[in-house]
């Protein structure tokens, strides 16, 4: 087997673990606002979480920048909290749901972008500790990081596709999306509420 498959798949099975619960979490919060016809731009978001996450992990990983791992593990958590509470602000919105802009890239998408790209930094730095403790000694490090990172990526856009199929097969069952909306921000955010406490620093 060769090095990036290795990373690859190690990438991908820290993803789908249940012990990466929080980031699963966070994808559902992310994807929430959102239906299966509005692919594309659940595409782009995705991929702003993607840039931000693999930028953090790159230089994490290579020492470039380093934060106290308690510190990221709850700022992860602060994470999922912030996009729930904006999915419960954003869908109380009369009409917002029957209203959606068209434009892909509309102020209010672009914000929703930046702030992925931002957020995703964030959760890098938490997948770097993975991958940190899995390189060991080893002296090449753009392989694993190439490896890691797309099989991370991969499991994410499988989460996401699953996600998104859970939501619209509850769509066909008759639950409105205000409902899904509202339900799964609340879980999250009560998770992140947990999560919170139990890693607080200080």
């Amino acid at each position: 087997m060769s090095t990036f498959e290795l990373y690859f798949r190690l990438g991908f099975k820290h993803i789908v673990d249940i012990g990466a619960f929080d980031h699963i979490l966070f994808l559902v919060a992310l994807c929430a606002l959102y239906q299966l016809k509005e692919w594309k731009r659940i595409t782009v978001l995705v991929t702003a979480f993607t840039i931000g996450h693999s930028l953090t992990l790159i230089l994490s990983t290579l020492n470039l920048v380093s934060i106290p791992s308690n510190i990221v593990e709850f700022f992860i958590a602060v994470t999922i909290l912030l996009t729930a509470f904006n999915n419960i602000w954003q869908g109380r919105k009369p009409g917002f749901f029957e209203q959606k802009p068209s434009a892909l890239f509309d102020l209010r998408q672009s914000i929703n972008y930046g702030i992925a790209l931002f957020f995703g930094m964030i959760h890098g730095l938490g997948f770097s500790e993975k991958l940190k403790a899995m390189l060991g000694m080893d002296e090449s490090l753009l392989e694993p990081l190439l490896g890691f990172n797309i099989g991370v990526e991969v499991g994410q856009l499988l989460i996401v596709a699953i996600i998104l199929g859970l939501a619209y097969g509850l769509s066909r069952l008759g639950m409105k999306q205000r409902t899904w909306v509202f339900s799964s921000s609340i879980i999250a955010a009560g998770f992140a509420i947990y999560y919170m406490i139990e890693r607080s620093f200080w």
